[in-house]
């Protein structure tokens, strides 16, 4: 009776252990989404379309789409930085019917000569696709 008790508990631990194994390794895989170079062509292309801006060791994002927030925050999280607040900041609307809210996301990228910083300075603008003056 002793044996069948003990290998039913070392059967609950090893379970117990895999599902945690499982769990742990999801949670890093989960972490680790995007790599530098992926994250790179990404905030280029934001660079590119203007959603995207640079003032000092801060970017500004703008979009209306909350999950290109997300995929700006993996970016600048792949390259070392941090993502610092995230706003709403106007109603938009889009056609005769229809108002979505214009989100603005601040990241902090303290990388000074970074290919990226460069990047903007070519290509990129001081104003984003929304701004009212443009």
């Amino acid at each position: 009776m002793s044996t069948i008790s003990i290998n039913w508990l070392d059967k609950i631990k090893s379970e117990i252990l895999i599902t945690f194994f499982r769990s742990t390794m999801s949670i890093t895989l989960n972490r680790i989404r995007m790599l530098p170079p992926q994250a790179e062509k990404k905030l280029q292309c934001w660079i590119r379309s203007r959603h995207l801006i640079c003032s000092g060791n801060f970017y500004i994002f703008e979009t209306i789409d909350y999950s290109a927030i997300e995929r700006f925050t993996e970016s600048i999280t792949a390259l070392g930085g941090t993502l610092i607040s995230v706003q709403p900041i106007d109603k938009i609307w889009m056609g005769d019917h229809r108002q979505v809210i214009l989100y603005r996301a601040k990241a902090s990228l303290h990388t000074p000569c970074h290919n990226l910083k460069q990047y903007w300075f070519k290509y990129g603008s001081f104003q984003t696709r929304f701004d009212p003056s443009s």
